[in-house]
């Protein structure tokens, strides 16, 4: 008896899920209710969203217009990127035609900040401004002015900053003291505001072909033969006091080839690197 009626209630069982499956397979549901069947399922067509494409990479480079600023902004344009420059004096003097590709912008990082609006859509910063004249002066410059430009950077969700620095040259730190405390005063906030996106080059002399108005000096004449020289020298780096005077010099170009790099490169570590740094990430890969 117990069998029989165990057939019975297995049967009602699949009966009912062959009435359901029916169901469905007719483009109908069955509602809770046993004696109501429900219109045809209807399946909403999901609404599309209109992504943006992902935004073009824009290089802006503070003092572009400058000896190792211009040949950043050049460095750049040859890779394809979008570049601006920001400076006290605007656009370049250079008549070169890649000058026509800078968006050039004038502006004043110790004065007011009008000139942030020119972060709009940077991803990326480069950072040349720096000069020499009194402490007080050298300290604003290459210290004040810079972290300014950094802060405002780190506001604006600018991803990665790449700060030129300068080496330590011993006896000559004493010497340029605002100098030398505005540009480590920067690297210190560039450290704590970017610390997985910011780069800091520390070059000691850099040469190159520098314009000078309509003139171009050709300083390279001096510079590349003591380069050859000191780079193998790196012992004598190390001799107290006087040892910093022989940091070899670098090129320009080794110079802005690094840092368009670190400031493009989502891969490029953050941090220091010296001018052995620089030398080394220019040196063609051995096959």
């Amino acid at each position: 008896m117990i069998r029989n009626s165990h057939k019975t209630s297995l049967g009602a069982t699949l009966a009912w899920k062959g009435r359901i499956t029916a169901a469905f397979r007719n483009g109908r549901c069955l509602s809770t209710d046993s004696n109501k069947v429900d219109e045809p399922l209807k399946v909403e067509e999901a609404e599309t969203v209109d992504i943006p494409p992902p935004p073009t990479e824009k290089l802006l480079v503070l003092g572009g217009n400058g000896f190792v600023g211009s040949h950043i902004c050049k460095e750049a344009l040859s890779r394809g990127i979008t570049v601006a420059s920001l400076s006290r004096s605007g656009r370049s003097s250079i008549n070169d035609p890649w000058a026509n590709s800078i968006e050039w912008h004038r502006g004043n990082l110790l004065s007011s900040d009008s000139w942030k609006e020119v972060l709009s859509g940077v991803t990326s910063v480069i950072s040349c401004v720096g000069g020499f004249g009194s402490s007080s002066h050298m300290y604003k410059i290459n210290g004040t002015a810079n972290i300014n430009a950094i802060r405002a950077a780190a506001e604006r969700g600018v991803k990665r900053f790449v700060y030129i620095s300068a080496a330590d040259f011993g006896v000559a730190n004493y010497l340029l003291q605002g100098y030398y405390e505005g540009k480590r005063a920067a690297e210190t906030e560039l450290l704590t505001k970017f610390p997985y996106g910011g780069v800091i080059l520390r070059p000691g002399f850099i040469y190159g072909t520098r314009q000078v108005g309509s003139m171009k000096l050709p300083l390279g004449v001096i510079g590349s033969p003591l380069e050859m020289v000191l780079k193998h020298a790196k012992p004598l780096n190390q001799v107290p006091l006087v040892g910093p005077l022989f940091t070899p010099p670098v090129n320009v170009k080794s110079v802005a080839k690094v840092a368009v790099r670190a400031a493009t490169d989502t891969v490029f570590p953050p941090g220091i690197i010296d001018v052995y740094g620089i030398l080394r990430y220019t040196q063609p890969k051995s096959s």
